[in-house]
């Protein structure tokens, strides 16, 4: 504890613009951004945020987001009393929010929307939020994030075209490979279209990436996937699927698994007996 307090007593910072130097401030909170120990000390700061919050709090480095059922009186109040608690743990620990940057988004379709205040401001409301670089809108739709991903995948396949004169599928696979399809597949797992139109404006990228191999440009989408031995986008979803599906039978992602699936305990049953329940979704 002395070293670490030592190592962080007395320090001092001033800002320069051009040739012009401020006067020299100490530095009397926080920690030395890109050090060993800044995320360790952050972690053990903000580890006490959540106590007493009867909602849900996730946090994720210096990100929070508190949800909870506001369809009752009751569950308007508690969501209310965990954001005066949040509030309280500010001011307690001098380390304000980020009040502009605070939105409120309400889901399901005859959501009342009741705003919420944090302190004395009160928060906006979006109907689209970003989490972790996935868009998540009021609607549970996730044609919005099928866009977002297809625009970067897009313009780098661009690059490609216009920085590579080859077009051997020795070349143009590897690079479609790392620097395209995972924009495409980044966090899938959470937003994998449902919708046709959807699922088109991503396999577009694809098609447009296979159509640049010398040779294949005639030839129908499924034959050049077949020709390079490629999975399909959809395909590749559906395999993602199945391998955290199997990881669940096998004893993986216990908790989460459990709330989203029922396993099948009888014992007349041909195959391995991994089996679940169909339910209605």
């Amino acid at each position: 504890m002395q070293w670490v307090g030592n190592w962080l007593t007395g320090r001092t910072q001033r800002v320069v613009v051009d040739s012009s130097f401020l006067n020299w401030q100490p530095v009397t909170s926080g920690v030395p951004q890109g050090s060993i120990l800044d995320q360790t000390l952050f972690n053990i700061f903000i580890n006490d945020l959540d106590d007493g919050i009867k909602c849900t709090l996730m946090k994720f480095a210096n990100d929070a987001k508190l949800s909870g059922e506001a369809d009752t009186l009751e569950g308007r109040a508690t969501l209310q009393e965990d954001l005066d608690r949040l509030e309280e743990w500010a001011n307690k620990n001098l380390m304000k929010f980020n009040k502009d940057k605070h939105k409120g988004l309400h889901l399901r379709k005859h959501n009342l929307g009741v705003q919420h205040s944090l302190g004395s401001t009160w928060l906006g409301r979006n109907s689209v939020e970003r989490d972790l670089e996935v868009l998540v809108d009021n609607k549970l739709n996730m044609s919005e994030q099928c866009g977002t991903a297809a625009k970067p995948a897009n313009r780098m396949l661009g690059c490609i075209n216009k920085g590579i004169t080859s077009r051997d599928k020795e070349f143009i696979i590897p690079l479609y490979s790392a620097l395209v399809r995972p924009h495409l597949e980044y966090c899938v797992r959470f937003w994998s279209p449902l919708h046709e139109k959807d699922m088109d404006r991503l396999r577009r990228v694809q098609r447009r990436a296979t159509e640049m191999i010398k040779g294949l440009g005639s030839l129908p989408h499924e034959e050049r996937l077949r020709e390079l031995g490629l999975f399909s986008l959809e395909k590749r979803r559906l395999r993602g699927d199945l391998i955290t599906m199997f990881q669940y039978l096998k004893g993986g992602y216990k908790e989460d698994g459990d709330s989203l699936f029922t396993r099948s305990h009888m014992e007349k049953t041909w195959g391995n007996g991994c089996k679940l329940l169909l339910g209605r979704f």
